[in-house]
């Protein structure tokens, strides 16, 4: 175990979603010595709440910014070869009702697939109305032309990032969950280091790095406060909600991607772990809770439009769960406008030296990674070393990880599963009669994943919260147990844990 408050950091990152975890992977990989604390569990907040694709970004094609489209497809070429076992290629159908829909998304879609050049997933092809029908089955069929179909790229968020964990510490870098930055420390105006807390036992200790990075996302401008209570407000969070419904809804193995609804958004309709996502929505923000709630209007806005692009028309008591996430967008003084916000990134250093990278999404994750560890490295003075992780593969990579059925997103990490199942045969029993997640999968998260709680187990490790609220809460005692056994806690702990878990599946569930 490293002596945290002993060793004198090169770089020390704040926040453990995509962007964090991303930039610590690139500081370990040229040999920096590299801590990340993140005050919640890796992902809790926007990095396990997006849409669940790798993608260049259609609407940013439909705004015009050329630039991030190409960079993100190229970053999505990237992650497919360097994690065949969480990101795969996924076909989208895009429905035209009207005359000229079909040869305007087409030919936008053309231009999708030359921007991605060689690194494209598969060209995009004009589909008849039979041929749209025969593909999405449920789709609504009156006044349809026909559709373009299109490829790009989908994951399981939370997956990945456990995956980035694991290779962070793989090349050496130490990443802390539930513990926060208190307070940064300074020498002469300069930022060299922080005090921090553990959530779980209250104890703190003083570090010492040589740089730090706010990677927290839409809390950015916390921490920014923290070094300068004058500074002025960057961030400007925007929510986005989801639904999920059984597959039903939406069989087969091709998304819906709606180009426009009436708010100008754009529309997905996803399978996902055998269920149907269906997302998004953008509402403006005044404050960023760790577990934001839906609004009524939103959860109204995608049951309706649903209804009107498919035959079976969702109810409220069809959705499974719903989930919020907000955007860590950056302020543009041009915009009250959130959905016109760029997602580009932008990085800032403060006089004191605080670096803060913000705005981004996940499919630019490595780049922004890049971009700020150049920037930090170069600040203080760190050996001048190039960015390795265009070629690095990420723990569990396995390009047969297909043979692996339900186990595909822990690539080789499925077999040291297998092996668990194989020293215990208990833990093969499922969690749940209806889901295929096992004992022995949460047994490997507790181990090996840094699990902690109930949530984490059933949010991020495995994403049932995600797929079924119900089924989560009659899973949770065993999941308690299961815990409160690995971790060697009492019987207040479980009760304790219970409840919190309990409070935290309110947010995910429709009121009825």
């Amino acid at each position: 175990m490293t002596d945290i408050e002993n060793t004198h950091w090169d770089v020390l990152i704040v926040g453990g979603g995509a962007t964090g975890v991303g930039s610590a992977i690139d500081a370990a990989s040229r040999g920096y010595k590299t801590l990340l604390v993140e005050q919640h569990d890796f992902g809790k907040g926007t990095s396990s709440k997006s849409t669940k694709l790798i993608h260049g970004g259609v609407r940013y094609l439909q705004q015009g910014n050329i630039s991030l489209v190409m960079e993100a497809l190229k970053e999505r070429a990237i992650l497919k070869r360097n994690a065949p076992h969480i990101v795969s290629d996924l076909e989208f159908i895009v429905p035209n009702y009207d005359w000229w829909e079909g040869p305007f998304y087409g030919i936008g879609l053309k231009l999708y697939d030359l921007l991605a050049r060689k690194e494209s997933f598969g060209d995009s092809i004009f589909l008849s109305k039979e041929e749209t029908i025969e593909y999405l089955p449920t789709i609504e069929q009156k006044n349809l032309q026909g559709g373009v179909l299109y490829h790009d790229g989908q994951f399981d968020d939370t997956r990945l990032l456990i995956s980035m964990v694991r290779t962070a510490e793989h090349l050496g870098a130490t990443l802390l969950n539930y513990t926060q930055l208190k307070e940064l420390t300074k020498t002469n105006q300069k930022i060299d280091g922080g005090v921090i807390e553990c959530i779980e036992t209250g104890v703190q200790k003083k570090i010492k790095g040589k740089v730090i990075i706010n990677a927290t996302g839409v809390h950015a401008d916390t921490l920014r406060k923290k070094d300068l209570k004058t500074c002025t407000s960057l961030m400007k969070g925007s929510q986005g909600i989801h639904i999920v419904l059984d597959k039903d809804f939406l069989p087969g193995n091709k998304a819906i991607m709606i180009p426009q609804t009436n708010d100008g958004r754009v529309l997905f309709a996803v399978p996902w772990h055998g269920k149907v996502l269906v997302g998004t929505t953008d509402t403006a923000l005044e404050s960023y809770p760790i577990n934001p709630v839906p609004k009524e209007k939103e959860i109204e806005f995608l049951l309706n439009h649903t209804a009107q692009y498919l035959t079976k028309n969702p109810k409220r008591t069809d959705v499974k769960s719903v989930f919020s996430g907000i955007r860590p967008l950056v302020s543009n003084k041009n915009s009250n406008n959130t959905s016109e916000i760029s997602r580009e990134h932008r990085i800032e250093i403060s006089e004191s030296g605080l670096v803060s990278i913000m705005g981004g999404k996940w499919t630019t994750y490595r780049k922004m990674a890049k971009d700020v560890i150049n920037k930090a490295s170069t600040l203080v003075g760190l050996p001048r070393v190039k960015s390795k992780t265009l070629h690095l593969k990420l723990h569990g990579y396995d390009v047969n990880s297909n043979n692996y059925e339900h186990l595909k997103s822990y690539g080789s990490d499925a077999i040291l599963i297998n092996n668990l199942y194989k020293e215990n045969s208990s833990f093969k029993k499922p969690i749940h009669k209806d889901y295929a997640i096992t004992i022995g999968q949460l047994i490997f998260s507790i181990r090996y994943e840094h699990a902690k709680t109930i949530e984490d187990l059933l949010a991020r490790r495995t994403r049932l919260l995600f797929l079924d609220v119900k089924a989560s809460l009659e899973a949770a005692e065993t999941v308690g147990k299961l815990l409160q056994d690995e971790l060697k806690k009492d019987n207040s702990w479980l009760h304790s844990e219970l409840e919190n878990f309990k409070t935290t599946a309110r947010t995910y569930q429709i009121q009825l």
